[in-house]
């Protein structure tokens, strides 16, 4: 099978093979692919075996199987069903490291398995065959693969059919695992000066550190509001008792601090408020802060000696929750400034937070002239930018039409005209968080057993990860992933399903990776450590590039991707094969050489270039590439307006 994006169109499939079977022992089939070359053994088995093995032949990358061992199993209502167990609950595995693949079968009579592993396309990474015994029996494969991304297996029984069933908000036919990229020796490692040059949060897996730290993710939301420190009645919280969820004293993972939201007690409507006004006392909710302020700064030199600031969201979406009037609100911003400044020396406040970048500049030019700038030291903003970000909707999707108006609601032009107005209205060098965007599915779809297809996971995946370039290469210093697994509600923003709940639940624990997932394990391993240098100049209508340089004027790094509105849709299908040629500069003219191109999953491929030029086909799912002249680079982007580098 060919693989249709520019870095998988190299992964061939090559004979290998899995034995064994129904409690049997046996030497199957396996081989081996290193610079485009593969070998293969034949050994005989206990049964009809046969399999197929995916190898990124030029970089040596590989899944493999060995021979199943079984064991009975407790009865079951399901035919066939699979999982890959992990210690940590994530069910994403270390490159080259070993995991399970477990198949459960409860056939009626002896009969045999035969199961694959596919990729984000659908496209095989692994299959094989192997026969299996009467009754409850679980048949477990170990396998290895050096190939990253998001897998899917299936698996049916050749006499008596079945297929792995719906669990949660995952759909019937497969059991999803994820393999970590290694892009050891491809992504020059950084040294971060102060650990907040970090530029990945998320939003919804707050206490999953193994998690967390697979994505890459270096932040997390710490609730610090009044509502939730002081529900019943003032002067409850102190700053000096033991308040830190113990997730955080590892350090390894930093805290934005929220403080929107006002208890009853303290609210002039007498209801638990979202910020709709300010509370009934400024007075006493900027001593309130300064204890926030006292508590932050000691975790920070606790926990955190690394991290140069704390940085505080004061509000939470004011376009939907504020009710009051532009003078009360900037009003609200003076009582917290004040307070956390007054004990916190290394505070950020940071707002006003509203749920499109677009909606945060209309307010931001509203209220300067309020003297707004006088009690906030950044900016933050979600980064939603249509009616449901979804597969349909993707952040591109205005960009070209002709309409100016519409135009500038795509997401680039709306991170563009809000630093825009940061530089025309507020302090310079003001850092800019986008601190919630996910990609749900399509507005009116529901979780089933044929939903979501794989090619809605993949175009979830595609468009997460182009959410965050954008973002970032437009100037965005830090973004924040939404969410963890899928909740109840609102249908699909979850990178991960939750295997136990038909709707999802909040703080879902038994999940397994969408390929949003390895997509965004992929764009931190890969961004992470950067400076954005910004849009590359000059590139063609529905060609997407932007460049970042590694801290401590390191490798450049640039992502790449092209999007066509006519080959992506919930009709039509979103297009994987689609494709236009682009020729990136990389270095000087004349001079010839070898760059690595890196996929969405995180797989590395060397490619060569001439006189100075790399030519790509440019698809739907974004790749980076990885080139050490930075002269070339700068001189061949914008720098986003009011942007200043670590």
């Amino acid at each position: 099978m060919k693989y249709p994006s520019l870095l998988l169109s190299s992964l061939l499939l090559v004979l290998a093979g899995c034995g064994g079977g129904g409690g049997g022992s046996g030497s199957g089939n396996s081989a081996t692919a290193n610079n485009g070359t593969s070998s293969t053994t034949n050994g005989t088995t206990n049964g009809t075996t046969s399999a197929t093995l995916s190898a990124n032949t030029q970089a040596g990358e590989t899944m493999s199987c060995q021979a199943p061992s079984s064991a009975s199993a407790a009865a079951g209502s399901a035919l066939i069903s699979a999982d890959t167990p992990s210690a940590d609950a994530t069910r994403m595995f270390a490159s080259g490291s070993t995991f399970q693949l477990a198949f459960t079968t409860n056939a009626p009579s002896a009969d045999k398995v035969n199961w694959a592993v596919s990729d984000q396309l659908g496209n095989v990474a692994a299959s094989g065959s192997f026969p299996v015994a009467s009754g409850p029996v679980t048949s477990t494969l170990s396998c290895t693969s050096t190939l990253a991304g998001y897998f899917a297996a299936s698996a049916t029984l050749a006499a008596n059919g079945g297929q792995l069933p719906e669990a949660g908000t995952r759909p019937t036919g497969i059991a999803s695992f994820g393999v970590l990229p290694n892009l050891s020796g491809v992504v020059p490692a950084v040294t971060y000066a102060h650990q907040d040059e970090h530029r990945f949060g998320m939003q919804g897996e707050n206490d999953n550190g193994p998690l967390l730290a697979d994505l890459g993710i270096s932040s997390t939301i710490d609730n610090r509001q009044l509502s939730t420190m002081e529900p019943n009645g003032p002067n409850t919280f102190n700053p000096a008792a033991n308040n830190l969820d113990p997730f955080y004293t590892s350090g390894q993972v930093m805290r934005l601090i929220r403080l929107d939201g006002i208890p009853a007690w303290a609210s002039p409507t007498g209801a638990f408020e979202d910020d709709t006004n300010p509370p009934t006392s400024l007075s006493y909710y900027q001593n309130y802060m300064s204890r926030v302020g006292t508590e932050s700064n000691t975790i920070r030199t606790t926990y955190f000696p690394n991290q140069s600031n704390n940085y505080y969201q004061v509000t939470w979406e004011p376009n939907q929750f504020w009710n009051d009037t532009d003078a009360n609100f900037v009003a609200l911003y003076q009582s917290v400034y004040q307070g956390i400044h007054s004990t916190d020396p290394h505070a950020v406040v940071m707002g006003p937070t509203d749920a499109f970048p677009s909606l945060t500049t209309t307010r931001l030019q509203r209220i300067a002239s309020l003297g707004f700038g006088n009690y906030i030291d950044g900016i933050s903003t979600h980064g939603y930018y249509d009616a449901g970000t979804s597969p349909s909707h993707p952040p591109e999707r205005l960009a070209t039409d002709p309409s100016p108006a519409n135009a500038a609601n795509a997401l680039m032009n709306e991170i563009r005209a809000l630093r825009t107005e940061m530089a025309a209205d507020y302090k310079p060098g003001m850092k800019l968080f986008q601190t919630e965007v996910g990609i749900s599915y399509d507005l009116g779809t529901s979780y089933g057993p044929n939903y979501p297809t794989a090619n809605v996971l993949f175009a979830q995946a595609a468009v997460v990860a182009r959410t965050h370039i954008i973002l970032l290469g437009e100037g965005v210093d830090q973004t924040y992933v939404f969410y963890g697994a899928d909740y109840p509600g609102e249908v699909g923003y979850g990178t991960f399903f939750d295997l136990a709940d038909a709707q999802g639940a909040f703080g879902a624990t038994n999940i397994s990776p969408k390929p949003a997932a390895m997509a965004v394990s992929a764009l931190t391993h890969v961004l992470d450590g950067t400076n954005t240098l910004g849009p590359v100049n000059g590139t063609p209508s529905g060609v997407y590039a932007y460049s970042f340089q590694q801290l401590g004027n390191g490798s450049v790094i640039t992502a790449l991707w092209t999007h066509n509105n006519n080959v992506w849709s919930a009709s039509t299908g979103f297009s994987s094969t689609y494709s236009v040629p682009y020729s990136l500069a990389v270095d000087a003219p004349g001079t010839s050489g070898t760059v690595k191109v890196i996929d969405m999953m995180g797989n590395p491929l060397p490619m060569s270039y001439t006189n100075g030029t790399l030519t790509l086909n440019l698809t739907e799912a974004p790749v980076y590439v990885v080139s050490n002249n930075a002269t070339v680079a700068k001189a061949n982007v914008t720098t986003p307006t009011g942007y200043v580098a670590n």
